[in-house]
C-alpha cells in the first residue's frame, strides 16, 4: 500500500462517500480510483474495437460453439 497525504476538496469527497456508499474516505478514494480505471481501460477496448483481423469463418465459428 502506498501512503499518501493529500488535500482534497472536502465538499467533492463527502459527495463521492455518499454517493459510493462507502464507509470511509479511503474506501470512497479506492472506489473512485478503481473506477477511473476501469473506464479507461474499457474506453481503450473500444479504440481497439474492429482493428483485430479475425481469420474464423463463420463455420469456424459455429463449429466452436457447439464443441463447447
Amino acid at each position: 500500500m502506498a501512503r499518501l497525504n493529500v488535500e482534497l476538496d472536502a465538499g467533492l469527497l463527502g459527495e463521492a462517500v455518499a454517493l459510493s456508499g462507502a464507509r470511509s474516505k479511503r474506501e470512497a478514494i479506492e472506489t473512485a480510483l478503481r473506477e477511473l480505471v476501469r473506464r479507461r481501460r474499457l474506453a481503450g477496448l473500444v479504440e481497439r474495437a474492429g482493428t483485430v483481423p479475425l481469420a474464423w469463418s463463420l463455420d469456424d465459428l459455429l463449429e466452436m460453439r457447439e464443441q463447447e
